[in-house]
């Protein structure tokens, strides 16, 4: 992992500093709402449906074991409203069908970062100088600035990786931070990365998406990608270049987004994203990019061309860790093979949360936090600090935040598996869901977000009842089912082999269901956003269409054959005709979700 210099730490406390006085300005009026907005939501603090919001910066998802005990400490300590605001969000919410509001947790978001639904704004400076303390900070987790860059989980440790990725991404974090040009773009910016031969940072789906690979004499470089995003409008990135050199990326990069600053739609909300602008410019834009490199490099001294050294130094953080040779894991394997069940649970285990590694001896370990009675993604003070032990013991202390909202042990030793299992085990983390229906994406939707025009929780909550039987989800095989409660797309509904997205009609809740959707994933296939197949459902209806479209599958699938390989094959209209099938003959429409804040803020992941 990357480990900050005293420079780094510096700026992060004199930013957690300056914000205390921002928020202490604003509490004595002497700093107007409307004035510390901006403010706030430059260190990751949000006014949501009804409290703040905190979003935490975990750059490409990694997290050592302390951080993970610092963000325990703050559900345990700073997640939790006042009994006013709780009870006027438990009221407010019974009255839509959600009887509990869970607080005193963090949850893992799409983009490896963690966020907190419940701190007063009162304590936000004091949480902000807790995470310095441990290196951690919300800076540009929110506002139209470049947000934290996001990998591949597995970066580093994975046998189809033809370059890690990690350092270049700590890089572009540190170039992009505070970048004075890039503070107030038209829009948010987001840059994914990719070091794979398979693409497991669903790169086409992001402002800017790279490729590192080597050319035909070996060298290091980029494919780089611009131009894709989801929202009202999903957009698949487009090829600006095939191969760029690995040291001209800053550069490039650079003038991407002074282009897209030029020319950004600035007057309409909708069409700001810079997806907008390649969309409806096309070659234009590439020329004006290929116009501002050249600017760069012929008039600008080529500033940002990043020196080997420079390279060198960074890559020096990410060197693999040593690792205990010998453990006394063995016992615990032998006493595993002595009962059936717990043999044929363990063995589930292994086949769907143990990734293979890059070092033969070691293996990647997700833990699931897809469990009944949870959202996906959250983890309550207790898991998060039993967490930081597990990466301690079996990880040599690092853990990392995965895109599909879990948590990755990257360094487990083979010989640890048995033990590690049954740690997991019983903190209720080791469900061998991983890739399964029940594995699925969720944003926090209308029980939290202020943006959102239905819930995405209950339904969550509601297909992981349906669907208990580990043998059944075995039998269904992968399938990605993504929930968003807006067309903000914060559930990546469009990428979901199974998307739901919640909408409004006349003020109530419901649910438009699209198929065949694609994150650029080898299992995917080419990224492609999902097929709406028909008219909204209600939210009584939406778990009998998930159920429906599953019975589908196992009727027209052919041996060994994927859902989302059959929905290709066979074509929506028998899955659309199934799903119609389940629609109540008496439908008075979803609930009225009518409680939009007009202090909230107009932001999204």
């Amino acid at each position: 992992m990357y480990q900050y210099t005293d420079f780094d730490r510096q700026f992060v406390r004199q930013r957690a500093a300056q914000y205390r006085d921002q928020l202490e300005r604003n509490l004595r009026g002497e700093l107007k709402d409307d004035e510390f907005r901006p403010l706030r939501l430059q260190n990751g603090w949000y006014v949501q449906r009804y409290a703040p919001m905190l979003r935490v910066a975990v750059p490409y998802g990694e997290l050592a074991s302390q951080q993970l005990r610092v963000l325990a400490q703050i559900a345990r300590q700073y997640d939790q409203p006042s009994a006013a605001v709780y009870q006027h969000a438990s009221e407010t919410q019974a009255e839509l069908g959600t009887p509990h509001l869970p607080v005193g947790y963090g949850h893992f978001s799409t983009r490896q970062n963690v966020q907190f639904n419940w701190i007063p704004l009162t304590q936000s400076a004091d949480v902000m100088d807790l995470l310095a303390t441990v290196d951690l900070h919300g800076i540009q987790t929110s506002g139209n600035c470049i947000r934290n860059i996001t990998s591949d989980a597995l970066a580093g440790i994975a046998p189809d990786e033809v370059i890690d990725p990690r350092p270049y991404a700590e890089i572009m974090r540190q170039w992009s931070t505070l970048h004075p040009e890039f503070a107030h773009l038209p829009r948010k910016f987001k840059i994914a990365i990719n070091g794979a031969l398979e693409d497991r940072a669903a790169t086409a789906w992001h402002d800017v998406g790279l490729h590192l690979r080597r050319n035909a004499q070996g060298q290091v470089g980029f494919m780089v990608l611009v131009g894709g995003g989801m929202g009202r409008t999903p957009v698949i990135a487009s090829t600006l270049r095939e191969f760029l050199p690995w040291d001209q990326i800053l550069n490039y990069l650079e003038a991407v987004v002074r282009v897209y600053n030029r020319f950004g739609r600035r007057d309409n909300l909708y069409k700001a994203r810079i997806k907008i602008l390649v969309k409806a410019e096309g070659q234009r834009i590439v020329d004006e990019v290929e116009a501002e490199f050249a600017s760069i490099l012929r008039h600008d001294g080529a500033a940002h061309t990043i020196p080997q050294a420079e390279l060198d130094r960074v890559s020096a953080h990410f060197l693999p860790p040593a690792h205990p040779s010998d453990s006394a894991a063995d016992g615990q394997a032998t006493a595993i093979e002595r009962s059936p069940k717990d043999a044929a649970e363990y063995q589930r285990w292994l086949n769907q949360n143990v990734r293979a590694h890059k070092n033969p001896a070691l293996r990647a370990v997700t833990l699931s936090f897809k469990r009944l009675g949870h959202a996906p993604g959250d983890a309550t003070a207790d898991q998060l600090d039993a967490a930081a032990d597990l990466a301690d013991r079996f990880s040599a202390g690092e853990a990392r935040v995965t895109h599909e909202q879990n948590l990755l042990l990257p360094w487990v030793a083979e010989h640890d598996l048995p033990a590690l299992w049954q740690a997991a085990r019983a903190l209720g983390v080791a469900k061998a869901n991983i890739g399964l229906l029940t594995d699925m994406i969720t944003c926090p939707g209308g029980d939290l977000c202020a943006l959102a025009n239905a819930r995405s929780l209950p339904l969550a909550q509601a297909v992981a009842e349906r669907f208990q039987d580990l043998d059944e989800l075995f039998d269904i095989g992968p399938v990605d089912l993504h929930i968003s409660g807006c067309m903000n797309s914060c559930g990546h509904h469009h990428t979901g082999h199974i998307g739901v997205l919640g909408v409004d009609k006349d003020g109530r809740e419901w649910y438009q269901i699209s198929l065949g959707g694609s994150d650029g994933s080898s299992l995917s296939g080419v990224a492609v956003p999902g097929k709406v197949i028909g008219p909204s459902f209600a939210a009584s209806e939406v778990t009998d269409v998930v159920e429906a479209l599953i019975d589908s599958y196992r009727v027209y699938r052919k041996a060994g054959e994927t859902f989302i390989d059959c929905v290709r094959r066979v074509g929506p209209d028998p899955f659309k005709l199934a799903a119609n099938a389940v629609r109540h003959e008496t439908r008075d429409g979803g609930r009225v979700l009518h409680v939009h804040l007009a202090t909230a803020d107009a932001t999204t992941d």
